[in-house]
């Protein structure tokens, strides 16, 4: 038996599917709160059926901070997918971030080890990566820098790196994967799905920075090659190409069938937008939609060395191109 954790999200939905299309007995865990309906509407972009394979998921309410739930999700299972992660860029969801992605993941680790679990396979982030001074592509060997700039999302999820680094010094064998931007069709309103509904309004500004990508199927297609492989206690980035974000937008744009954004809108500018945003916050008690990480990270160029999987696997990544025709087609569906 197999367990997958954020099941629900964007990697763990096309990774059920794929898991499915394999024959792979299926446990997924979900929290009360999650939206089930997204992995059918994942499952309809593959499927003629989509219901008979949503119904082969053996589902389980359980958050990963809800140890005696995931004592009984873990009864009789053998390899671990944990994608699950709280994702947010506020420093006051600091909290929220490390009991979810650190404790949560701390307590996955421990039932691998209680249950004996064959493999687990982590699904982190490149945010836990440090950078390069001299502009070169970063890979599995820069290491993190305690002493940067990081945001308190990156923070939790070196935390969590650091939790399964621990399981295999107690006999846990693991993989970590280190995705870029991961692009995929479904779930429009989270994560990249927001940079095409973006594109699809035919947003008119772009930003100067620059970002690495990789296709979901290719992140689901490494998770399962590395879990059947001899690989083990290894850690590996996923980057399929290094783009600028007007290039990005504009391939977007031309897959959606709309106009690409035309104009660069400089840091100044959105830094006092971003400003504003707070203060309506402030003032209103309503949620910010830009944070200072995030507006820092749009006009960064950070670029990623994925080639490691390449030289270990018959492993290939999806042509940027090809992943993002396919986004279009499915969004206008």
């Amino acid at each position: 038996m197999v367990l997958v954790t954020g099941g629900t999200g964007l990697v763990g939905s096309h990774l059920l599917y794929f898991l499915l299309k394999k024959g792979v007995a299926v446990r997924a865990i979900h929290r009360k709160s999650s939206k089930l309906e997204s992995v059918r509407e994942v499952f309809k972009f593959y499927a003629e059926d989509p219901d008979f394979l949503y119904n082969s998921i053996e589902w389980m309410e359980a958050d990963v901070t809800d140890i005696p739930a995931l004592k009984q999700a873990f009864k009789g299972v053998t390899h671990v997918y944990h994608s699950a992660a709280y994702i947010s860029f506020n420093p006051r969801h600091f909290q929220k971030l490390k009991k979810s992605n650190i404790e949560g993941t701390a307590n996955i680790v421990n039932l691998c080890i209680e249950h004996k679990v064959s493999k687990l396979c982590h699904v982190s982030s490149i945010a836990t990566l440090g950078s390069t001074t001299d502009g070169s592509l970063i890979d599995e060997q820069v290491a993190w820098n305690p002493e940067a700039n990081n945001s308190v999302y990156a923070i939790t999820k070196y935390g969590a790196e650091m939790e399964v680094w621990r399981g295999t010094q107690e006999g846990v064998d693991a993989v970590i994967l280190n995705p870029a931007l991961i692009m995929g069709s479904g779930h429009w309103r989270s994560g990249s799905g927001v940079i095409v509904n973006m594109v699809a309004k035919e947003a008119k500004y772009y930003t100067s920075g620059g970002v690495a990508i990789v296709d979901v199927q290719d992140v689901v297609n490494a998770m399962i090659m590395l879990m059947e492989s001899e690989i083990r206690n290894d850690q590996f980035i996923l980057a399929g190409e290094n783009l600028r974000y007007k290039e990005l937008l504009s391939k977007l744009a031309a897959s959606l069938e709309v106009k690409p954004p035309s104009k660069l809108i400089p840091k100044w500018k959105l830094d006092l937008v971003r400003r504003l945003d707070w203060l309506s916050a402030k003032l209103t008690g309503s949620r910010r939609r830009l944070l200072k990480a995030t507006v820092n990270s749009m006009y960064k160029e950070s670029y990623y060395d994925g080639g490691k999987i390449t030289r270990h696997l018959d492993f290939k990544y999806t042509p940027a191109d090809e992943t993002l025709a396919r986004i279009g087609e499915n969004f206008r569906k």
